[in-house]
């Protein structure tokens, strides 16, 4: 079982809880959360120290951190050993197996209640991306793939109204919804999707057009946006 098949059936599980679930945000694999709860997940195909020491990270953020791995096919010693450890860390525990029905988790015990020191500022700024994406694009555990980050959703929105408008100034750009962040982006222009025309104007490049089109829904959501904007503004 891949770390990436472990994805989904943890995401239903926490759902069905009444949870908010975003996965690949600032590091964590996944994030739950529900009014002023906020669940951290680490994925793994097997309980190892690099699970153990990205998991302990996160308790940084969070005292609600769970650890998820497949079912183990023996319950020995070593498997014994091995959730004495985890509550000693005072670490959650699901496990993923695969039943008559599907995929399916079970939850084995809870973190240990231990109030931490807590990192202040990367707990916020885990929230507020969280909160600042449109929806979940990405699948927990994956690697050598482009994420999908509350940044690119808001660079997306722009080369979208960029190919609407042709080469516009970012006030223009936020007064259709694009944000705070505008001017920023586009001069950064991390993902070499802009070019400034001149002193405050600035175009899509044939390749921001491209790839910004690449993730489908959520170029059509920034269409959307476009078009519920614009109307208005007119």
């Amino acid at each position: 079982m891949l770390e990436t098949e472990l994805s989904m059936p943890v995401k239903a599980y926490l759902e069905s809880h009444g949870y908010q679930v975003n996965c690949e945000v600032k590091d964590c694999d996944i994030v739950a959360t529900r009014g002023d709860d906020l669940i951290v997940v680490e994925l793994k195909t097997s309980v190892n120290l690099t699970l153990l020491v990205q998991a302990t990270k996160r308790q940084s953020i969070s005292d609600t951190v769970y650890v998820a791995v497949p079912a183990p096919t023996k319950r020995n010693r070593q498997w014994r050993g091995t959730l004495t450890v985890l509550k000693r860390l005072e670490l959650g525990l699901l496990l993923v197996e695969v039943g008559a029905m599907g995929m399916l988790v079970s939850k084995q015990f809870d973190p240990m209640p231990y109030q931490r020191k807590k990192n202040t500022r990367h707990r916020r700024a885990l929230l507020t991306e969280v909160a600042d994406r449109s929806g979940d694009y990405n699948v927990a555990g994956s690697t050598k793939t482009t994420l999908m980050t509350a940044y690119r959703e808001n660079a997306i929105l722009i080369a979208c109204c960029l190919s609407k408008l042709g080469a516009s100034s970012p006030k223009v750009l936020r007064s259709l919804g694009t944000g705070d962040k505008t001017t920023g982006i586009l001069s950064a222009n991390h993902y070499g999707w802009f070019q400034r025309v001149e002193k405050g104007v600035y175009a899509l490049t044939d390749q921001g057009d491209l790839e910004s089109r690449s993730n489908k829904p959520v170029y059509k959501k920034a269409q959307a946006h476009f078009k519920a904007h614009f109307r208005a503004d007119r």
